[in-house]
């Protein structure tokens, strides 16, 4: 007997807020007196969102945000590492794998496109969900830093990988080793996220790349995304071999059949052009 997957109602909707409007499912870090610093708390029930979320198919796009005036000031030092480090060994080594599961290998690969809107404070550990969503719309006034040599620690976890994959060695190296601050509208322009813009803006801006994303075949958005992460450490060789099965995935498995739609609208009826806009996809 098929079991039905666990859906919005068996979400505790306590340290991570979850709504879904117009398939825009809206996730957000609820901690604000923390400045929603990743916990305990917060990193299991972020699991059990992406579980859901995953499986809803009236969720087409995941937004992640935080409460309050802060995207998430990174990694809560109290509870998640001095009283960790104080306790079973095991209890350690569960949360670790968990917060690695979702902000990174979960959320980089996640089947669905992720957009990280951030409306405030972005700090150290955060950069792992920023950077592991596949867009980012940030307030251009928001605060972002990479402030672990003031705590004298590195950046670890995989922020340091992160922020090497993201930007120019010459920009990461200074802000991490100066952990000097900077604004959304640099964050843009030295590409941390896609686009900055003034805060009364952000969920609109937001909104309308989420919309543009679902309006896309999910068959095909799913294999473009994990194409584009499996061929940036490949060879040119290996990413030819790799891209060609792929594409033939893609289409074997698209139940929408959207390459041979888009062939006859574009040859056979003469209905859209490729360049300007998508096929039809009724």
């Amino acid at each position: 007997m098929t079991q039905k997957p666990p859906g919005l109602e068996s979400l505790p909707q306590e340290n991570v807020l979850v709504k879904i409007e117009e398939g825009i499912a809206w996730v957000t870090l609820n901690r604000p007196s923390k400045r929603n610093a990743f916990n305990p708390a917060i990193v299991y029930e972020m699991v059990q969102v992406m579980d859901v979320l995953e499986m809803e198919e009236s969720a087409r796009c995941v937004v992640i945000t935080g409460a309050g005036d802060a995207f998430s000031a990174g990694q809560d030092l109290k509870e998640y590492f001095r009283e960790m480090d104080a306790g079973h060994p095991m209890l350690r080594e569960r949360l670790y794998r968990a917060n690695s599961a979702w902000q990174w290998r979960r959320m980089m690969h996640y089947p669905k496109p992720t957009i990280a809107m951030v409306n405030g404070w972005c700090f150290g550990g955060a950069f792992q969900v920023l950077l592991a969503c596949d867009l980012a719309v940030a307030d251009e006034e928001a605060t972002f830093g990479l402030s672990e040599i003031n705590w004298g620690i590195i950046p670890a976890g995989i922020v340091t990988k992160s922020v090497a994959m993201a930007l120019s060695q010459r920009k990461a190296l200074y802000y991490i080793l100066t952990g000097e601050t900077f604004d959304g509208r640099t964050a843009e322009d030295i590409g941390i996220v896609n686009f900055a813009v003034p805060k009364d803006q952000l969920v609109a801006k937001t909104t309308a790349i989420a919309k543009k994303l679902i309006e896309k075949n999910p068959n095909v958005l799913r294999a473009c995304k994990t194409a584009y992460h499996y061929t940036r450490e490949m060879s040119w060789d290996a990413a030819a071999e790799y891209l060609a099965a792929k594409s033939d995935q893609t289409k074997f498995w698209d139940p929408e059949k959207g390459a041979d739609k888009g062939m006859k609208q574009f040859l056979d009826e003469k209905s859209y052009r490729p360049g300007l806009g998508a096929y039809r996809r009724d």
